[in-house]
């Protein structure tokens, strides 16, 4: 309603005031800004009601130079009525290219299961990028028949440069988490998918392309967790209210990077019981900054927010990140909170 309330006062003020200080000449102000606001037809009833106000002064106030803004406001409305024109078809564009970023949100990112037989799975996703709905970092699960198996990483870069390397990862995994009885062999299976992708885009895009990744894997009734990392920042384990830092035994290399460092990779297995708890998370999380610089400190973070629920957790992770940002965030986030069922937990809905 800014435009009739900015018409209203100032044809309150062209009356009330004296005829020297002409305030009717601020009236082609009120199309304008309707035109960044209103439809077409609006904007030009807004500028038709504009210029019977003009005319109406004129028969009270004299040489109010009434013809000039008469004809600056019909100009005004024929330029403003146009740029609310564009501006619609703008906001079509917009809208559609949202509708079509959402779509490939859901094929790239799509929902998890909330639970896998007792393993309750919760999932975070901010894209640094503005107005960008995914970006570098990815995840997945999967229910196979070597138990739940787990993928969380981060291709080098950010925004839409990133997500068709990050989309080749994550549809090696849904292939082969499936079939492969061995960790090791998924890792390799998407060390060759990425590096045929690097290959298949222009030279300049190349360094884009490498990964970091960590696969884990919950067998079922197994009282354990494996876990391969490549590269990634290592998870955080809550047992019995106590947080541990899962550092890799021998670190492995990041995806596409296995030719120069070599392809040796390490599984570790820990104790993963009813009630413990892991986060997987990418760098964007523990390389959130203050305005001091300073790192986000995830780890004393997460022994203070430990008993909560994984949903509770992320939601509780998600509001700190931003205000430890200060509401703005330089990297993409992905997070996963896995909780092995309590014993007697009630049953919820998936």
């Amino acid at each position: 309603m800014s435009p009739v309330i900015i018409t209203v006062v100032i044809s309150g003020l062209a009356v009330s005031t004296p005829r020297e200080i002409a305030f009717s000449r601020l009236l082609p102000a009120a199309p304008a800004l309707a035109a960044a606001m209103w439809p077409v037809l609006p904007t030009v009833l807004l500028g038709a009601f504009c210029l019977l106000v003009m005319i109406g002064l004129s028969f009270v106030y004299s040489d109010l130079g009434t013809p000039y803004t008469a004809a600056a406001i019909v100009a005004v409305t024929l330029a403003a009525a146009y740029a609310s024109h564009l501006r619609l078809q703008r906001e079509e564009t917009l809208f559609q290219l949202r509708l079509v970023a959402d779509a490939a949100q859901k094929v790239l990112l799509r929902p998890l299961p909330r639970r896998i037989q007792d393993v309750e799975i919760e999932s975070l996703y901010l894209a640094a990028q503005e107005q960008a709905r995914i970006g570098g970092d990815f995840y997945e699960a999967a229910d196979t028949p070597y138990g739940v198996r787990l993928l969380i990483g981060d291709v080098r870069g950010k925004g839409l440069s990133a997500v068709g390397a990050a989309s080749v990862v994550i549809n090696c995994f849904r292939e082969n988490a499936y079939d492969q009885p061995e960790l090791k062999g998924i890792i390799r299976r998407l060390e060759t998918s990425i590096a045929r992708y690097s290959m298949a885009t222009p030279a300049h895009d190349q360094p884009e392309h490498f990964a970091t990744a960590l696969i884990a894997e919950i067998p079922y009734g197994g009282g354990h967790i494996r876990v391969l990392n490549c590269g990634h920042p290592p998870p955080l384990l809550v047992q019995r209210g106590e947080v541990h830092v899962l550092e890799p035994t021998i670190p492995s290399a990041p995806l596409n990077l296995a030719a120069l460092v070599g392809d040796d990779y390490c599984v570790d297995t820990i104790a993963f019981v009813p009630g413990d708890q892991i986060l997987l998370y990418t760098d964007g999380v523990s390389e959130t900054r203050d305005r001091t610089g300073e790192f986000f400190p995830l780890p004393d973070w997460m022994r203070q927010h430990c008993p909560a629920p994984p949903r509770e957790l992320l939601d509780r992770l998600h509001r700190d990140l931003l205000h430890y940002s200060g509401g703005r965030l330089d990297d993409d986030i992905a997070a996963l909170a896995v909780r092995c069922r309590p014993t007697g937990a009630p049953e919820r809905s998936v």
